[in-house]
């Protein structure tokens, strides 16, 4: 069969794409921005990219069309599929029907730390021998994919709250069949599609709804909006976070960590994964990992040898002792929580935290308010104000005693006045930032191979 997929790029679909092309099928795709690491992926398995929504790439015409949940109605492609009644499907029924039907799925949802929290949980099953099958926002370090079918039922995926397609505005995560679930958190986030915080919890308990009698949801006890949610009801087995599981924490910077069960230690973690978030991350991961039958011990062993994934606080390179990091975070509690954890490491050295608000809730403003207090465990900051922002991130910078810019390489030029060996570079962004980390590197490389 000849699959063509519109949004290809995106690290959801192009796990689609993985998992198709694995299957045996014929893939193609397209997509407006194309970059990597999902490009490279894609082009590695041998999948064709077409840039951009010229309907001739649907000449001759493929056997399904599979749209993801960026296209919309005008878009070139979309309304060709509609005028010739071609076959087409959403990224998550394609994968309900080809799938998960008869998997056995662990889900990873919530607001934060889904991707780093999936790929843990992955780990650990691969570890334990289940060769698991999964489907996860980031390339897994320790897999090098961010998707694969996996040798047996167990199939780990990252559960995500936003719409399906234009023609199915349910979120993504009703389709997947769950049997354990683990909800990180949940906070207010997607405001281009949720009114309000009540709307994202009604998604979530249509979520629980799905969730077998046998199956178990692991949460963490303190989240007002999961209990919420809770409350709405649930019919299966639960566990959470800081009521039957806990840590200890043995280590400033989150290196190593006790793990409990009903008060009882259960072993220690050491581990090259920052942050206290990542910690509570990986305690829900051991919980779920217990649900399909791996022993504590096991998971303990694993995440010793557990890699974040891409993006999630990745090491990009060592220039002049200068630590350049990239990460994902684009909420406000992400960025506070990512540098908090960054600050825990490093202690007193200095932080120049970069960041790009990008995702569609940032530029509508929704969290203007709370950005620049996330930011300020960092010793300087330096904002990039993108064109199509609804608000003045210039203004706000002025309030807060950051520095803001219009364009990268006067980001660029900024940074390296004012950076020093020993220093941390911290770039946060969920796209490309026009290759603002190679240009970083590059300029590092430049200046400190020439004193």
């Amino acid at each position: 069969m000849h699959i063509h997929i519109l949004g290809i790029c995106g690290t959801f679909m192009g796990g689609i794409a993985a998992l198709a092309k694995s299957l045996g099928h014929t893939v193609t795709g397209s997509d407006l921005n194309v970059y990597p690491p999902m490009s490279t992926q894609l082009q590695e398995l041998g999948i064709s990219l077409t840039q951009g929504y010229d309907p001739s790439q649907l000449e001759p015409h493929p056997d399904m069309v599979v749209i993801g949940n960026a296209m919309s109605r005008g878009n070139p492609c979309v309304e060709y599929v509609l005028e010739k009644g071609l076959p087409y499907t959403s990224g998550p029924e394609w994968l309900k029907q080809h799938l998960l039907q008869d998997s056995w799925v662990l889900a990873v949802a919530g607001t934060h730390g889904k991707t780093t929290t999936a790929s843990m949980l992955a780990w650990i099953l691969e570890y334990a021998g289940l060769k698991p099958g999964f489907l996860i926002g980031g390339i897994v370090q320790n897999f090098g994919v961010s998707a694969r079918l996996g040798e047996t039922p167990f199939f780990v995926i990252e559960a995500d709250e936003y719409d399906t397609a234009f023609f199915d505005k349910r979120s993504k995560f009703v389709h997947y069949l769950p049997r354990t679930v683990i909800l990180n958190n949940l906070e207010f986030d997607h405001a281009d599609i949720f009114a309000d915080l009540a709307a994202i919890e009604r998604q979530f308990h249509h979520l629980m709804r799905i969730v077998p009698q046998n199956g178990k949801v692991v949460y963490p006890s303190d989240d007002e909006a999961l209990n919420r949610v809770m409350a709405q009801g649930c019919w299966s087995e639960t566990e959470q976070l800081g009521h039957d599981w806990s840590y200890e924490l043995l280590q400033a910077d989150s290196s190593v960590f006790k793990v409990k069960l009903a008060g009882k230690t259960l072993g220690e973690v050491h581990w090259q994964a920052m942050g206290e978030h990542n910690v509570k991350n990986a305690v829900m991961a051991i919980a779920a990992a217990r649900h399909v039958g791996i022993p504590v011990e096991s998971s303990i062993d694993a995440l010793a040898e557990f890699i974040s994934p891409k993006r999630r606080m990745e090491l990009k390179a060592t220039v002049a002792d200068i630590n350049v990091y990239d990460d994902f975070a684009h909420h406000p509690t992400a960025i506070k929580t990512t540098l908090a954890g960054l600050r825990a490491k490093v202690g007193s050295q200095k932080i120049h935290a970069i960041l790009e608000p990008r995702s569609n809730t940032m530029k509508m403003g929704v969290h203007k308010d709370t950005l620049l207090n996330s930011l300020a465990a960092a010793d300087v900051t330096y904002l990039f104000e993108p064109k199509q922002l609804d608000w003045s991130l210039h203004q706000a910078a002025d309030k807060a005693d950051a520095l803001c810019f219009d364009t990268v390489d006067d980001i660029v030029i900024a940074l390296l006045e004012r950076v020093s060996p020993g220093d941390q570079v911290l770039i946060m962004s969920n796209g490309g930032f026009d290759g603002i980390h190679q240009k970083i590197i590059t300029a590092l490389t430049d200046q400190y191979s020439q004193s």
